[in-house]
């Protein structure tokens, strides 16, 4: 008996060895670890309540309101069923919501993603699905859907307090609202284009592209955020396809998909970061270093090439709440510039260069005397 128990008493040590080497491995090797997180879709379902949206053919019986709903709560049905993927809703029943309010549930939850679902109309015969973004071209035609589009603002109440200088329906009023940050654009365009993508594709629906303008509702998020067109219900087919349950399900279905993409493709890009991934790489005999500052953000970005346009051994630094990323690391002022050009020439317009001594950060001029 007391051979049998000091077997297992011996059993039990070998494994907690190999637990407590394991952990210590971790803790020294590990060098990028996946992170772990959950990511919170909005899903904003257009108009509502007071506001049907366009009723399409005169006397067809469409209501605007009612196809986004459905389309919506089928997409969240979709998302709910993945583990890392929380859902929230704009609206899950027939209410009206202030377009503020849309963006202050998404930037109040601090979603990864807000997507807004419409229906189009026209006096034409036109078709076809659309997906747009925060921005405008100057194009007459996508001006006159973003008025439409915005026009329920006359709806809320006290609007003129809420959209101070505001009129929906100026096409100065709509052309002067600011262009999204660029990194949350590059990401509202990578969603637009799946979206986009799967209803052309999968669905055969005509492609009427993915587009720039300046719809309130997305101007009121702060993170990456689309706008749906499902199509126009002033299309006879397509109004008839949009209003049909086989219809909603398989446009659900195309847009739940993408957001599925999207998020897999957020999940290889995000790491957490260790010590050693920021340690300096180059120092002179001094310790000083320049870099360029090409970005400055919350988000954690994997400093892979691509997603930095193609420059190469971008460094990551933790600082607070906000990550900091340089390029063109060297001991050389003369060779970070060089790197502030190619940075530049890349499209990130606002680098510029910052030094370093023993890690801590001097100015440039400083650097200069010291090198």
């Amino acid at each position: 008996m007391i051979i049998l128990q000091m077997h297992k008493f011996n059993i039990l040590l070998k494994k907690l060895f190999y637990v407590i080497f394991f952990i210590t491995f971790l803790s020294t090797s590990s060098t990028i670890v996946f992170a772990q997180k959950n990511y919170t879709i909005v899903l904003d379902a257009g108009h509502g309540g007071k506001d049907p949206g366009n009723l399409g053919r005169k006397g067809s019986g469409y209501k605007e309101k009612n196809i986004a709903l459905n389309v919506a709560l089928l997409v969240g049905k979709e998302l709910q069923k993945q583990k890392d993927i929380k859902v929230i809703f704009t609206r899950n029943k027939d209410v009206f919501i202030d377009l503020w309010k849309r963006g202050d549930i998404a930037n109040t939850a601090k979603a990864d993603l807000f997507v807004s679902i419409h229906c189009d109309s026209h006096t034409s015969n036109a078709y076809g699905a659309g997906t747009f973004v925060l921005g405008l071209r100057g194009n007459k035609k996508n001006l006159e859907i973003a008025k439409r589009e915005n026009a329920v603002i006359l709806l809320e109440d006290n609007y003129k307090e809420k959209y101070a200088g505001f009129d929906p329906n100026s096409a100065e009023s709509v052309i002067g609202l600011s262009l999204l940050q660029e990194e949350n654009l590059d990401k509202s365009l990578e969603i637009a284009s799946i979206i986009q993508k799967n209803f052309t594709s999968k669905l055969k629906r005509l492609d009427r592209k993915v587009k720039q303008d300046n719809f309130q509702v997305l101007r009121e998020t702060i993170m990456p955020s689309v706008l749906v067109e499902l199509g126009f219900l002033t299309n006879k087919k397509e109004g008839r396809f949009l209003n049909s349950s086989s219809g909603q399900k398989q446009m659900a279905k195309s847009i739940a998909e993408a957001i599925e993409s999207y998020v897999d493709h957020l999940k290889l890009n995000t790491v957490t970061a260790s010590v050693n991934e920021i340690k300096t790489d180059v120092t002179s005999k001094n310790d000083i270093e320049f870099k360029v500052q090409i970005a400055s953000g919350r988000n954690l970005i994997s400093t892979k090439s691509y997603n930095f346009k193609g420059l190469r051994e971008v460094q990551r630094v933790e600082v607070g709440n906000y990550y900091k990323y340089y390029y063109g690391i060297t001991s050389q002022y003369k060779e970070v510039l060089k790197s502030l050009k190619t940075a530049k020439q890349k499209g990130y317009t606002s680098a510029f260069v910052v030094a370093f001594k023993n890690g801590e950060k001097i100015s440039v001029k400083e650097a200069n005397k010291m090198e």
